[in-house]
């Protein structure tokens, strides 16, 4: 038996547990999405949501460098 009353048609939030924002991106590393965005994801319609989850890919690259050893030391 299925039970449809419990069946949601909504964007579920990309968030992974992971909860740290990054300190100079100022993103979560997580998720990737900002602050502001996580605050407001149960508010946010539809197609809010969907325009964020497509831009999340394009943010993981900017966590990708290394921010400790020779790195670390080197750039600044």
């Amino acid at each position: 038996m299925k039970d449809d009353l419990w069946t949601r048609d909504e964007i579920e939030s990309p968030c992974v547990k992971l909860c740290m924002i990054h300190p100079e991106e100022r993103i979560c590393v997580g998720c990737h999405r900002t602050l502001d965005e996580i605050a407001a994801w149960s508010r946010l319609s539809p197609d809010a949501r969907r325009t964020i989850m497509a831009d999340l890919p394009a943010r993981a690259p900017r966590l990708a460098r290394r921010r400790g050893g020779h790195d670390g030391r080197t750039t600044r």
